[in-house]
């Protein structure tokens, strides 16, 4: 049982956690180390903290609710591949191996945060060899796949699962990153929410800790949400690859200790 200031260093860890998941994502690597340095087995950990930050996106997407006028067809089509995703993910985390999946983690981050580095050089080539420029359904059905696969991991094991999706919606769709920023928020809370109910009959939710954390992840969302909505485009893509490349490396010298 963890003590009160215990919970209270969790819930401002949540709020840390769901500023910078609205900002730019890696937000998972402040809460869920923090359970398990309180002590939290890593499973628990990892589908208590996966319940906990879900208000968080919500948050954030409600305060960047502006930058997503005219992105319903996007919303459509993009959420189911989310939501899918996201419950297959969960069922990968309580029934197949854990440590095969965790291997492939920092190297997902890692290719993320790239794909977000270089999306423009890239965007540009899918153009030049699909005819599409990103603002059309195809650009939508062609990201549903590997949103739907990034979804997968981030139903499984979240930490940077904002940097990829948001990479990948970098190089399928021509617009702002503030606005497919907020359209992140919400494929991020279809996934999220997808695992969690079904973590819901898995027994391993800490409710006290995972209540408190929801409070502190609805409030740094929506304050990073405001705060992302201001920031300029360019900064907020290298703000955004920088904490994914940390976020990556952290877990990739995590394999060797």
């Amino acid at each position: 049982m963890l003590s009160g200031s215990e919970l209270v260093f969790a819930g401002l860890a949540a709020a840390a956690a769901g500023l910078v998941n609205a900002i730019a994502g890696g937000g998972t690597l402040i809460s869920f180390p923090t359970l398990v340095a309180l002590g939290v087995p890593d499973i628990v950990a990892n589908i208590t903290n996966t319940v906990a930050l879900c208000p968080g996106y919500i948050g954030g997407a409600f305060a960047q609710r502006e930058d997503l006028a005219g992105q319903k067809k996007r919303l459509i089509m993009l959420i189911p591949a989310g939501i899918i995703g996201g419950l297959f993910g969960g069922i990968l985390l309580l029934y197949i191996n854990e440590k095969t999946f965790h291997l492939l983690v920092p190297f997902l981050i890692l290719i993320g945060a790239a794909l977000l580095a270089i999306q423009d050089r890239v965007r540009n080539w899918i153009r030049l060899h699909t005819g599409h420029d990103g603002t059309d359904g195809k650009g939508c059905r062609n990201a549903a796949l590997p949103v739907g696969l990034a979804a997968v991991y981030g139903g499984y094991f979240g930490p940077g699962l904002s940097v990829i999706i948001l990479a990948v919606l970098g190089l399928f769709l021509d617009d702002t990153l503030t606005r497919l920023n907020a359209l992140k928020q919400c494929i991020s809370f279809a996934t999220n929410i997808a695992a969690a109910l079904f973590f819901l009959f898995s027994g391993l939710i800490i409710w006290p800790l995972a209540l408190i954390m929801a409070v502190g992840a609805l409030i740094g969302g929506a304050v990073g949400g405001r705060i992302a909505g201001r920031i300029d485009p360019g900064q907020l893509r290298w703000t955004i690859v920088t904490i994914g490349t940390a976020v990556g490396l952290y877990f990739l010298i995590q394999l060797f200790i």
